[in-house]
């Protein structure tokens, strides 16, 4: 399988691989997808990196994103400990939040996939409110278990005959991402963004954190205060492993790099 397309210097964390990227170089590649197949984009954050430490078909999946931006603050503290002071975080919702109405003047078009029929509408509403003028060609919530071959097949379908170049994931991390890269060749020319809680939080069906709690790294106790039961394992166990984990890796680097 042919290798991610972006030029982008990447710093691996964990044994993922992470863009040292921007909004605005985010914004820009969206619109220059090949024309071989779809171009990829991932939002990392700490559950993402360890989920790929877990399972090895995620990390491929990862690796081949054409960009994979550091979403959760974690990672960006990481790359700015390894040499890249000025790293933003790059955010999926936020990106979204910039990508509908930047893409608008463009001739974007754009297509939803995942989540609920109840979501997708206050999605769309959301999305036309924020981007007036914005080209939402097409949309599908998909059922609670893998899709069939044959309705995967119907979704590949509708993307095409919808004319959409922007697809907006929304079916949750690793899911979208696996979904992604094994429908990458039968999309070419799309941009597929893999946002996750985007959907959910674009259209208030979630509440999104405070900056100032999302500045501080502490998006994870929000969320897990919102939804405890999901949630425990994910940031309870994963976030300490990650912290330990990258820390010992830093000072690896470190050491390796200066002696």
């Amino acid at each position: 399988m042919d290798q991610p397309s972006s030029s982008l210097a990447r710093v691996d964390i964990l044994g993922t691989t992470i863009a040292t990227t921007s909004y605005a170089e985010v914004l820009e590649a969206i619109g220059r997808p090949p024309a071989d197949r779809a171009q990829l984009f991932a939002f990392c954050n700490v559950h993402s990196v360890m989920t790929a430490r877990r399972d090895h078909e995620v990390r491929v999946a990862l690796d081949l994103m054409d960009i994979a931006s550091p979403d959760g603050m974690p990672l960006v503290w990481v790359l700015r400990r390894r040499g890249r002071s000025n790293q933003p975080r790059v955010y999926g919702p936020d990106l979204m939040e910039l990508a509908l109405p930047y893409g608008v003047d463009l001739g974007w078009q754009h297509f939803f996939f995942g989540t609920t029929d109840e979501t997708l509408d206050r999605l769309t509403d959301s999305a036309n409110r924020l981007a007036p003028g914005v080209r939402i060609v097409g949309r599908y919530a998909p059922p609670y278990r893998a899709l069939t071959p044959s309705e995967e097949d119907d979704v590949i379908e509708r993307i095409r005959s919808s004319g959409a170049n922007v697809v907006w994931v929304g079916l949750g991390m690793p899911k979208q991402e696996l979904w992604m890269q094994r429908v990458r060749d039968r999309l070419p020319g799309i941009s597929l963004m893999g946002v996750g809680a985007a959907f959910d939080l674009l259209s208030g069906t979630v509440s999104q954190a405070p900056d100032w709690i999302q500045d501080r790294g502490l998006e994870w106790a929000y969320r897990l205060w919102q939804e405890p039961r999901r949630l425990w394992r994910r940031y309870l166990i994963n976030n300490p492993a990650f912290a330990v984990l990258a820390v010992a890796e830093t000072l690896r680097v470190r050491f390796a790099r200066y002696g």
